[in-house]
């Protein structure tokens, strides 16, 4: 009896384990990466409809036993550069399970909470593409270098000035919702876009996500520090009240408040065309708060 006692106790103890692993699922989350990955024979998926109900379903029977799982993408192009440098073969499952274990530690991955994958992935890839502009950015601040006529390193620099001046202006306009968008030009097309969500309450406390804001920051620095094009808009949403947009432009290392005119015509302009748009019904175009040189809540008194 004490044997059999003891066995089914270790029994217990193993199923207790695997519950105490967490896992993670890479998944490939659109028809190009699939197709590329349909290459390797090893890959036994035919249609990427199936492909995602079966992840569906493999999250949903890892959440049943109780595991922790992530979920991250899994990038066929950086798959195979993984599997060169480290001299693997890439059509076998032993090799994509040991990238996912990769992505895992140095990717971006997202917590699976119950609900379906299609609701997860966009948040997914919203957490990757937000890696993806903090990397670019911060490459570009490292390249900064030093000052020199000081040796002051000129990224730290420009981190801290970025730092100022979203506090600056959470602070002036008070409270509220506030949306704050970052865009920087990068080296291609495509514009370095950084996004941020704080609330203010009525104490004056605000409310934000650290990974956000220190991505936010990250590309306003890496904007100042290599002088390109960019600039900053903010809207404003209060109960009660018209939401306010104001806007900022990058220029001689700092943010210059644009004025009502300007943030009306960036604001109503057609980025890819540069056509005009009609303007958005009940937001108010105003100007944007000077920034250098003010005290700490100065603007709040202003824009009161």
């Amino acid at each position: 009896m004490a044997h059999t006692d003891n066995g089914r106790r270790r029994l217990t103890a193993r199923r207790r384990l695997r519950t105490e692993t967490p896992s993670t699922v890479a998944v490939l989350a659109d028809e190009k990466d699939f197709a590329a990955m349909r290459r390797y024979t090893s890959f036994l998926f035919d249609d990427h409809a199936d492909y995602l109900r079966d992840v569906d379903g493999l999250l949903r029977s890892l959440a049943a036993r109780g595991t922790y799982t992530s979920v991250a993408l899994f990038d066929p192009v950086d798959y195979e550069e993984y599997c060169t440098d480290l001299h693997l073969d890439p059509d076998t499952a032993a090799s994509r399970t040991r990238y996912t274990a990769e992505v895992a530690a140095t990717g971006a991955t997202v917590a699976y909470d119950g609900r379906p994958l299609a609701g997860l992935l966009p948040r997914l890839i919203d957490e990757a593409e937000q890696q993806a502009t903090w990397e670019y950015a911060s490459a570009l601040l490292a390249r900064g270098g030093d000052c020199t006529s000081c040796g002051e390193d000129l990224g730290r620099a420009a981190f801290a000035l970025a730092s100022r001046a979203l506090r600056r202006i959470t602070e002036a306009v008070g409270e509220g919702g506030h949306h704050l968008v970052c865009s920087v030009q990068a080296d291609g097309d495509a514009p370095l876009v950084a996004v941020l969500r704080t609330t203010c309450g009525k104490d004056g406390r605000l409310h934000l996500a650290e990974a956000e804001a220190l991505v936010f920051c990250t590309v306003l620095a890496a904007g100042i520090v290599t002088d390109r094009h960019g600039g900053v808009v903010l809207r404003t949403t209060r109960p009660g009240s018209p939401d306010t947009v104001r806007g900022w432009a990058l220029k001689d290392g700092g943010l210059r408040p644009l004025t009502e005119a300007e943030v009306f015509a960036a604001y109503c302009t057609d980025a890819a065309t540069g056509e005009p748009v009609p303007p958005e019904p009940g937001v108010e175009y105003r100007a944007g708060i000077p920034l250098d040189g003010q005290p700490d809540g100065e603007g709040e008194t202003q824009d009161a």
